[in-house]
């Protein structure tokens, strides 16, 4: 049996509507320009990034060292206050091996894939870390627990951004 589909509020368009001119179309592009608010917690974080250093916060409670930092534990719900400097230093959670750009176009012929990794930064609790590219390295060299040291743009550079550190390459 035919399933009969009710269409109400509106006029069914064809493919002959548009291509006679009888659907005006047209091809615009926006400049939105947006705001947003970093919060305490990440701005003081991007600050630090800024003058070199990764900053953490702990939780009074529980005393994970949070990365990157929160106003609150999300498992004891206690807000948390105390900031702690951590290392530049880590190891590789996670990573992946990709031959596409940012924008989903393919890496060309003879570019090298990009290596993004989640690194366990060192000072924070376990699981705690950053997603961030890696680099001098040959992406069948990354092991998962290779340790891995940040790579910082000049001082001069550094704009308060997660890239403010380059990227992250092996330590011995």
């Amino acid at each position: 049996m035919k399933e009969k589909v009710q269409v109400s509020g509106g006029t069914g368009l064809s493919a002959k509507d548009v291509s006679s001119g009888k659907i005006f179309v047209t091809d615009d592009s926006l400049d939105c320009a947006y705001a947003w608010d970093t919060g305490v917690a990440v701005n003081r974080y991007l600050a630090e990034l800024k003058n070199g250093r990764i900053i953490a916060t702990e939780c009074r409670k529980c005393k994970r060292i949070m990365l990157p930092p929160r106003l609150f534990c999300e498992l004891c719900y206690v807000p948390s206050n105390n900031w702690v400097y951590v290392q530049d230093t880590g190891v590789i959670n996670t990573f992946s091996i990709c031959h596409v750009h940012w924008d989903a176009s393919r890496i060309g012929e003879g570019e090298k894939p990009h290596l993004p990794a989640v690194i366990e930064i060192d000072g924070a609790s376990e699981g705690m870390g950053i997603m961030h590219l890696l680099n001098e390295v040959e992406p069948d060299q990354i092991k998962i627990g290779m340790k891995v040291k940040a790579v910082w743009k000049p001082e001069a550079e550094r704009t308060g951004s997660i890239n403010d550190i380059k990227y992250f390459k092996p330590i011995e």
